[in-house]
């Protein structure tokens, strides 16, 4: 890999010559592979542990992803290690239930880390601004299977008509990239002095946009996957000066070598040192990210949302209810109420959208309410089936929500590794001759992978069409999560 001769120039600059040196070295070296494993659906561990994260775990080799069942069962997300350092802040500072905010969150990965991280009784709302991401987005956090989560697809500035709306904001926000260099290539090519600066200029803007929808006393974090401190501590600074975010100091351990600020002046209180955390791949087991946070002071009014736009909600809704019958019956919602388990289905309502049945939390309905006057929701609950004709058919969703679905509601059959793989690419896929006949919830390794509809003579595959394997080889060697993972 060639590096940008400007990069070289500043980055060396910043660091140093012998910590550059490392650096560069370290950014020609093959990057690690690690992933995040899913305890709502898997409880054991494996060796190598990423030491900020409880779930986290570094790989020996890569996987083959695509070719492994339990990654689509949503078992486990690829995610970067250092990235997995949201976790501290999160446990540190957040001790009940909250909303939050996951403002630039496809594909996935910090928005499914944050729902297993946040206490029960939370709700994610997980943002993307490009709409073929949030559908991305969207799928992952249906695999994760949390049932409080709701995934929107607006710009940052959508976000103004809920002021003082959230507890925790996080925004990973797009940036220059240089700490995915040795990752993507994409990255080298695009980099240039000029696209940091339209980066940090774009930052200040997505912060201007969102920070009034954060509540007084509540959490900002803030972080990239860049080196520079244009795009790092320097806005880091802004939002203190700007805004007047108290900088929240995140207990580290000195073995992690994570590198603190780079811009510290003992000479100037005006610019004394703001408490980062740098993660640079020289010194830590990851690519490079930095991340800071702050608390919103207390002292700053809480805006309300205003009494017209909820006026504007109850007609909107009124007006909507009043259009058309809906296709789902009494019957049809009893049905799906059967279909959740007796432990959690109290703590949920089902609403029916059209020809839908999905699941919200009872506690957050006025929230969603409010969200849905603003923001262009992609998805939000768990979806739990749809009506077509006289039938309720099983939403995938459901089969991927451990928390919610009954597993006494539905025949089950297990099936094996070739038979997964046939299901994934959605093929169909011969059920015994002894299997009831109806809907039947596949599982492999004895977790849930989807439902089929079993006709008798064929099985009809209710896997999502645009979710399927494309790909029609199997790989020569190929490489799954072992089996004592899910014993």
């Amino acid at each position: 890999m060639e590096l940008p001769a400007s990069f070289i120039d500043y980055t060396r600059a910043l660091l140093g010559d012998e910590e550059y040196d490392k650096l560069a070295v370290a950014l020609q070296q093959e990057p690690p592979v690690s992933i995040r494993l899913n305890q709502l659906k898997i409880n054991h561990s494996l060796s190598d542990k990423v030491p900020w994260s409880s779930e986290g775990f570094y790989l020996n080799e890569r996987l083959t992803f695509t070719f492994d069942p339990l990654f689509h069962a949503g078992c486990y997300y690829v995610q970067e290690a250092s990235s997995m350092f949201v976790e501290q802040v999160l446990r540190q500072y957040i001790t009940g239930p909250v909303k939050m905010l996951d403002l630039c969150a496809a594909p996935g990965g910090k928005s499914t880390h944050a729902r297993s991280v946040l206490p029960e009784g939370s709700l994610l709302v997980a943002n993307e601004v490009i709409r073929n991401r949030s559908q991305i987005l969207a799928e992952n956090l249906t695999k994760w299977g949390h049932p409080d989560v709701v995934v929107t697809n607006n710009d940052p500035a959508d976000f103004s008509a809920l002021p003082s709306f959230f507890d925790v904001i996080l925004t990973d926000v797009p940036c220059s990239g240089e700490g995915m260099f040795r990752k993507d290539p994409v990255a080298v090519d695009e980099w240039s002095p000029e696209n940091v600066e339209i980066c940090w200029q774009r930052q200040r803007r997505i912060i201007a946009d969102i920070w009034d929808t954060l509540k007084p006393g509540g959490i900002f974090i803030y972080s990239t996957c860049t080196f520079n401190t244009k795009e790092d501590e320097e806005n880091a600074r802004w939002i203190q000066q700007e805004y007047g975010g108290e900088p929240l100091t995140v207990q580290v351990q000195e073995d992690w070598n994570i590198t603190g600020n780079l811009l510290s002046d003992k000479r100037d209180h005006s610019k004394s040192s703001i408490p980062v955390y740098h993660f640079f791949p020289h010194k830590t087991k990851g690519e490079g990210f930095f991340l800071v946070a702050f608390r919103k002071p207390e002292t700053e009014e809480e805006i309300p949302v205003s009494s017209s736009a909820k006026e504007k909600a109850f007609k909107k809704k009124d007006k909507k209810g009043a259009a058309t019958s809906s296709p789902v019956s009494k019957e049809h919602l009893n049905m799906a109420r059967s279909w959740l388990n007796d432990e959690n289905s109290d703590k949920y309502i089902l609403l029916a959208e059209g020809t839908n049945i999905r699941a919200f939390s009872h506690y957050y309905i006025n929230e969603l309410t409010t969200m849905k006057q603003s923001l262009k929701i992609v998805s939000a609950g768990i979806e739990i089936g749809e009506v077509k004709g006289k039938d309720l058919i099983p939403d995938h969703a459901l089969a991927m929500c451990t928390s919610l679905l009954c597993r006494e509601a539905f025949a089950t059959e297990e099936i094996n590794y070739e038979q997964a793989i046939t299901y994934l690419r959605k093929e169909a896929i011969a059920l015994p001759a002894t299997a009831p006949r109806g809907y039947v919830l596949l599982t492999y390794r004895h977790i849930p992978l989807g439902f089929v509809k079993n006709i008798g003579n064929r099985a009809n595959n209710l896997y999502p069409q645009e979710w399927r394997i494309r790909s029609g080889y199997l790989p020569e060697n190929i490489r799954i999560l072992s089996e004592d993972v899910t014993d």
